[in-house]
């Protein structure tokens, strides 16, 4: 081969190159963002989140919806499920409205709603073949499964099931107090968090006819007076992650997927030893690689990174300032290499990259305004959208 023509081939590959580079480094995802407001101020949010930029910005903007509090996104990506409440809390029991979502921008199409049978409905989640909508209910201490029908729309609950208990702290755990309901990694459980009993409680799930049963451990119990928030399990189905917001700290679990059993291992603290004041845990998210878990401070106003070992262990990174008061919920880009963080009261939304070797977090940028964000979904867009 002559000089000439090896060096043509060369630039030829290195064009390729640069085009590849460019297409990954220019991927997109559709985040959908919730502010947590009622009347004409509740809303929910469709942003593009450039990868490469780490940049949010604003697409759509859905009314007509009041205190969305919480989302969830089905499977397939074809619906979105939030909490709708004239007043949350209050009397009457809230609603899941179901949306179609239309489009790359988010577009939202409302096809119905249905009761969620108690009130402060707090937690959605969507089981793997997406035919069933699971709910927690903080004010009345209940959760309940309801059918999700063939366009998407949600049928009445099939499943209500009352929780009844209470535990040590006197303010907060005179009743139960359901806070978060998550379907197993193999769609066989369903875990409650109940921060008012100090309970972590299983069921089986039926998911086809959207039935829930108690588990052959009924439940579990994190360390008195914890308060347990939320839940998530490791990408390996083999331990669960409980951040409890009364005691500020994170409790893992052994999980055996077959029979649904729990076996607590270890808390870890989610503040600085010095730390004096008043602050209540709030969301965690563990990396798609299951490297690196994070948890919400709110009072403290931070975020705490840890290090995943390989038996589950938890060790502390560091708690970095969550960039705004009150920080809510957090996502985690598929990458693995973003964080956002809704900071509610602080009307905002920051972003952090991640680094891939530590698990650090450095801000991104200027956080994004926003209403009261409560909740943050991300969806991934088609390649042909990217």
């Amino acid at each position: 081969m002559n000089r000439g023509l090896w060096r043509y081939l060369v630039l030829i590959m290195a064009g390729l190159a640069l085009d590849i580079d460019a297409h990954q480094t220019s991927a997109e995802e559709l985040v959908f963002i919730s502010s947590f407001a009622p009347g004409k101020e509740g809303a929910i949010h469709a942003c593009r989140l450039d990868l490469a930029t780490a940049s949010l910005k604003p697409l759509q903007r859905t009314t007509g919806i009041e205190n969305p509090f919480y989302l969830a996104i089905a499977p397939n990506q074809k619906y979105l499920y939030s909490i709708h409440a004239r007043q949350f809390g209050g009397k009457e029991h809230e609603e899941i409205a179901a949306y179609r979502i239309a489009g790359s921008k988010g577009e939202l199409q409302l096809l119905n709603r249905q009761s969620a049978r108690g009130t402060a409905a707090c937690f959605l989640d969507v089981d793997a073949t997406g035919k069933t909508v699971l709910v927690a209910n903080y004010s009345t201490g209940s959760v309940a499964a309801l059918p999700v029908q063939e366009d998407g729309a949600l049928g009445k609950a099939s499943s209500f099931i009352q929780h009844t208990g209470s535990s040590v702290d006197p303010a907060r755990q005179k009743e139960a107090h359901a806070h978060c309901f998550v379907v197993s990694p193999n769609n066989q459980f369903a875990y409650a968090a109940d921060l008012g009993m100090d309970q972590v409680l299983c069921y089986r799930l039926d998911a086809a006819g959207s039935k829930l049963t108690p588990g052959v451990q009924p439940f579990v119990r994190t360390p008195p007076g914890a308060g347990p928030r939320h839940l998530t399990f490791h990408p390996n189905g083999k331990r669960v992650y409980v951040i409890n917001e009364l005691a500020n700290s994170v409790t893992r679990f052994d999980h055996d997927a077959a029979s649904g059993i729990l076996i607590e291992r270890q808390t870890i603290a989610t503040l600085p030893k010095d730390f004096a004041g008043k602050s209540y845990c709030a969301d965690l998210k563990i990396t798609p690689d299951g490297r690196f878990l994070y948890g919400t401070n709110r009072g403290h106003d931070s975020i705490a990174s840890y290090r995943i070992a390989e038996d589950g262990r938890l060790t502390l990174i560091g708690i970095e300032p969550s960039l705004g008061k009150g920080p809510q919920n957090l996502a985690i880009s598929p990458d693995g290499k973003l964080l956002l963080c809704a900071n509610l009261p602080g009307n905002n939304v920051a972003v952090f990259r991640i680094d891939q070797k530590t698990g650090r977090l450095t801000s991104a940028g200027d956080p994004v305004t926003l209403t009261s964000p409560s909740c943050i979904r991300i969806l991934r867009l088609p390649k042909s959208q990217e």
